[in-house]
């Protein structure tokens, strides 16, 4: 069934290029790299290895890939999601305050703890064991890395109310 996708995907893209010129050879990337990521040929990625498969992955994978691994971390991305206006304030800073409460991490000298900081900074340490850069998805369609950072708060909110 992907096979099919793909031939799909190809012919369509051939069909652009054919009427399109510099745009289409952009599309034929982005599609390129996608399909690649999906037979899982390594295809070419962006300079920070996120390639638009990898993102497209990360949407409609399972939620572990966007799981903190510590709670300094989850306490973290939960500032920068508010800060970054990806989760409502109301709701989450509610979660954070408990969360640093919790950890010891209510004044700025015991908030220097690295995770804490690199969350705030919008690095996610999943649980998996990658590293998410919310700030640095690579290149391609805003609108997938938008989601991605929209799921990635969700998931984490989801994650440090069951650390309560």
């Amino acid at each position: 069934m992907k096979a099919i996708r793909i031939r799909l995907m190809a012919l369509t893209v051939t069909g652009l290029l054919l009427a399109g010129g510099a745009q289409a050879n952009n599309l034929l990337n982005s599609l390129s790299d996608a399909a690649n990521q999906q037979l899982g040929n390594n295809g070419s990625s962006a300079s920070n290895g996120n390639s638009m498969g990898q993102l497209s992955s990360l949407l409609s994978g399972s939620d572990n890939n966007l799981t903190a691994k510590s709670r300094t971390n989850a306490a973290g991305i939960l500032g920068y999601c508010v800060k970054n206006n990806l989760l409502s304030a109301t709701s989450a800073t509610s979660v954070k305050d408990k969360l640093m409460s919790k950890l010891g991490l209510q004044n700025a000298s015991t908030a220097q703890k690295t995770d804490y900081q690199d969350g705030l900074a919008g690095i996610l340490h999943s649980g998996s064991g990658q590293n998410l850069d919310l700030n640095n998805l690579g290149s391609g369609m805003t609108q997938i890395k938008e989601k991605v950072k929209e799921k990635a708060c969700n998931v984490v909110l989801k994650q440090a109310k069951s650390f309560m």
